[in-house]
């Protein structure tokens, strides 16, 4: 006996069982049969239904209750700002109509939301005087905090103010060749 065999009755020498699985019996695969029989039977059916449909005229309505049935505004607005995503531009708007109640009646006369850019995460407001838009800049940071904390973390990054818009300007015989606008009032 040399040294590579390995000894009469050692572990290595026992059949290794391996665990079986049942076969399927003859019933066990009838039953198979007749699921995908079925399944394939209301394929058909839900297909040969809606080309019967699309032959009348399109879907129409029945006894029972579907999901072409009317439903509550409210609810068919939440499931439309759910099905196309637009969550945080709603909630962004509600801010909005809600902004004299989240900043105050004296900012709020005075400061306005125009816009907010989802991609970028800010918000820009328009202030009627430079120094309204002044105490905007210094009340911003608590601004984002309280605005955060109603939308949700992370929803408004940044507050951009702008301050007052000048007057357009104009071309013609009045006005000074080179000149920049009205200065320092407005912005």
């Amino acid at each position: 006996m040399s040294a590579e065999e390995p000894a009469k009755g050692s572990p290595q020498d026992a059949p290794k069982e391996t665990p079986k699985t049942p076969e399927p019996s003859g019933v066990d695969l009838a039953r198979v049969a007749l699921r995908a029989a079925k399944e394939q039977a209301r394929a058909r059916g839900d297909a040969a239904q809606q080309k019967k449909q699309a032959r009348r005229g399109g879907l129409r309505s029945g006894a029972r209750a579907d999901g072409r049935d009317p439903q509550p505004l409210g609810s068919a607005i939440n499931r439309l700002i759910t099905e196309r995503g637009w969550e945080t531009p709603a909630a962004v708007g509600g801010v909005m109509g809600r902004w004299p109640q989240i900043v105050g009646e004296d900012l709020a006369k005075h400061c306005v939301p125009q816009r907010y850019d989802e991609n970028e995460r800010v918000l820009t407001v328009q202030c009627d005087s430079t120094a309204w838009a002044t105490n905007l800049r210094l009340l911003a940071p608590q601004l984002v905090a309280r605005l955060n904390e109603d939308l949700g973390h992370g929803t408004v990054r940044l507050i951009k103010v702008l301050g007052p818009s000048g007057p357009t300007r104009r071309f013609g015989p009045l006005r000074a060749p080179g000149s920049t606008g009205p200065g320092d009032t407005y912005g």
